[in-house]
This record gives C-alpha cells, structure tokens and sequence, in this order.
C-alpha cells in the first residue's frame, strides 16, 4: 500500500507544472482523476513528434505526455456545461484534493473554484497554480515554463557570457520552471494534506511559477540579496568555486568540480602541478574566484593534453569529483542507472511494451508504486463515473450522446 493510497486527487491540470505533481501523488499511492477535455485532452497529448503508434501503426499520444501522467485515470468531461461541470463538482466532494492550473478566476465562472468547493467540503485541500500567483499585477497573465525562465531570472544567468561565441541568454534544456514548481506543489499538498489529518480542515493553496523560479535561483539570489552582487552568465562556470567548470580535454569535454582548498590539492597533484596549492594566488577558493582568469588559462592546455578516461581515472584516484557530459543514451545505460533502477518498463494499450523514467524516490516501507500507464483520452470516464458516482450505463450513455463525455 502507496503512503497515500487513501487519498483522492481530483486532477483539473494539464500540461506540465501541475500534472508532474500529481504523478508524484500518484507514484505515492494516491488515487488520481485527471478531468480532461472531450476530443483534445490535455495539451501535451499533441507537444509532439514523436508520438506513440499503435499496433495498425496510426499515431496514438505525444511521447511528451507520457512524462507527467501515469498512475491516472482520465474521464474525458466538458465542464464548460453545465451538466459536466455537475459532474465535476460531485466528484470533487468526495475528493480530499483538487489540482488545477487555470488563470486566475477561470474555473470560478463553472462553479469550480476554490471557494465554490470548499463550501461544500470543508476538509478539501485546493492547490491553484498559475502564472503569477492570484493577487499583484500579473496575476491575470498567463505563464509558460520559457517565460518564467526569462522573467524569474534564471536566463540572465544561464549561458555564455557577453563577448564570448554564442553569447546570449539561454534556456534550460528541460522545463526545469514547470518541475520545480510540481516539486513545491507536491511539499505544500503533502504539508496540507497533514493538516487535513490531524484537524479535518482543508485549505488554499496559491502557487505561482514566478515565485518558485524565483526561490530556485539559490545561491545566485542571495549573492545579490545579501552578497550586493549582480550575477552574470559565466557559461559553464560556477560565480563563487574555482575551478567548477567544464574544460576541453584530449577527446572531449571533462566536468571539474573541485569545492574546496583539499580537493584543489589534490587535483594540482593529480595534474603533475602541485606547486598550484602552495600558490598564494590559489590557496583558498576565495582567492581562486579573484584569480579565476590566471588559474583557467593555466589549467586549459595541462587538461587538453589527456584523455578523458584518463582525466577521470586519475582524479577519481585522488577523490577529485569530476565527470563527463554524457548523452541521453548513456544516462540510461551508465552501469550506475541500470544498477539504481532508473527506468521502469509499463504496459500500455497502444505502445504495448513502454519503458519510463522510474521515480527517483526511495522509501524502505512505501515505496513508489506504477500501477497504470499513461491513460487514453477517457480511458476511464465510464469506470469512474459507475464506481464513485453511481451512475448507470444508460445515464453515461445519454452524456456521451450529447458530447458532455467521451468515453
């Protein structure tokens, strides 16, 4: 039994943020019903190639999909009705969680939203993603994962620097705006479904993509916050460890990430430099940061005279982190990912045999649980309506009928 497998999640979201979330609550036992449009679904179902092909070979959902929705069942229900909104209501009342990511005031016009809710389930927990959060003057914008990158400030310090080739801000190669707003969505659901067990009370939940890049940026926040420094795109350097870079070796590119004055030592000893450590210039890593030009020009041409394996077989000798860049490809085939279960394989209805990147959570007593793949649009509108509603064949039918479900 999942660690939230008493707990219904009413999933009103789509795209990625929000329903990364509730796959977590998923993956952690937790029954999920994702309400989806009737002929078009979540967005994602389409943010492709590739797609998934069927048996007969037609084209089934984006792959992108795939990433965010297992352990769901879809009901494919047109809220904007007011029969299908009905519907919704009634399951949200028998649900200890709703998720939606609409804009700000949207679901109330359909008696969807928190306080509409709430009021007829006390103990319901209401978590609300949006661009902006619901109050200040964004709150009506509406705000996507490249957006956020750029407006939360993680752009300005993503990226080669000014003057150098390719110099611009940059995007993250992943979303990492939206997963990390469904990493805190995730914390604030959990810390309120607490809440909910011990007192019975439910509440909001405002969560804003702005406001979680903005806690991300870390330690490049307070630098400015509390160190009265500006940060700036240093491509693949770090703004307060030297080195902590990526440099050119004999044969590709090696990742240097020495974090402190022992492990410095040890790398200048490793490099057949030694003399480096005893350097006042380069003693400490303050010191490293201040004379960050002098030490890399002399660090550039002792690394490009090995190879790569050799580089890592010798720092690794001396405990000095460091590693390649490494493809996709050979993420999933490193020895370390095969051996920590890093994919899981799944069955799915068109794809037949599925492999998905496995929960990287580890719990002795509840561990993550895959108990369905990535439904089909409706997949599941009958069966949840016949088991939490009551409702007969013949009233889903009539529904169907009228386009307010797709089953």
């Amino acid at each position: 039994m999942g660690a939230l497998s008493h707990i219904r999640v009413l999933d009103l979201s789509r795209v990625l943020a929000a329903p990364w979330a509730t796959q977590i609550l998923g993956d952690l036992g937790a029954e999920v019903i994702k309400i989806e449009r009737p002929g078009e679904g979540d967005e994602t179902r389409h943010f492709g190639p590739p797609f998934l092909e069927g048996a007969d070979g037609t084209k089934a959902d984006a792959t992108y999909f795939l990433a965010a929705n297992r352990n769901k069942r879809s009901v494919a229900v047109d809220f904007a009705k007011p029969e299908g909104a009905a519907l919704v209501k009634r399951l949200a009342r028998r649900s200890h969680v709703v998720v939606e990511n609409f804009k700000t005031g949207a679901l109330a016009r359909y008696g969807l939203d928190e306080r509409s809710l709430a009021a007829e389930n006390p103990a319901l927990v209401y978590c609300s993603l949006t661009g902006f959060g619901h109050d200040g003057p964004r709150k009506d914008k509406a705000g996507y994962d490249y957006l956020i990158q750029g407006m939360g400030g993680l752009m300005s310090v993503t990226g080669q620097p000014d003057g150098a080739p390719g110099g611009a801000p940059m995007k993250v190669g992943v979303a990492v705006s939206d997963l990390v707003s469904g990493l805190y969505m995730t914390i604030a659901i959990l810390a309120a479904l607490l809440h909910q067990a011990r007192t019975g009370e439910g509440q909001s939940i405002d969560m804003a993509l702005f406001d979680c890049q903005a806690a991300a940026l870390a330690n490049q926040a307070t630098n400015y916050l509390a160190g009265g420094m500006l940060p700036t795109r240093l491509g693949n350097a770090h703004p307060n460890i030297v080195p902590y870079q990526v440099f050119a070796v004999g044969d590709g590119h090696l990742i240097l990430a020495v974090a402190n004055d022992r492990q410095f030592a040890s790398f200048a000893r490793a490099a057949g430099v030694p003399e480096l450590a005893s350097d006042a210039r380069f003693q400490s890593n303050a010191a490293r940061v201040a004379h960050r030009d002098i030490l890399i020009a002399l660090l550039e041409p002792i690394l490009r005279a090995r190879s790569l394996r050799d580089w890592i077989a010798a720092l690794e000798a001396g405990n000095v982190p460091c590693g390649p860049i490494n493809r996709i490809d050979q993420v999933f085939a490193d020895p370390q990912a095969i051996a920590r279960g890093l994919t899981v394989a799944m069955s799915h209805p068109d794809a037949g045999a599925l492999k998905l990147v496995a929960s990287p959570l580890r719990l002795s007593r509840t561990p993550p649980e895959y108990r369905r793949p990535p439904p089909r649009l409706g997949e599941h509108t009958a069966e949840v309506l016949r088991e939490e509603l009551a409702m007969s064949d013949a009233e889903i039918a009539a529904l169907v009928s009228s386009g307010i479900l797709q089953v």
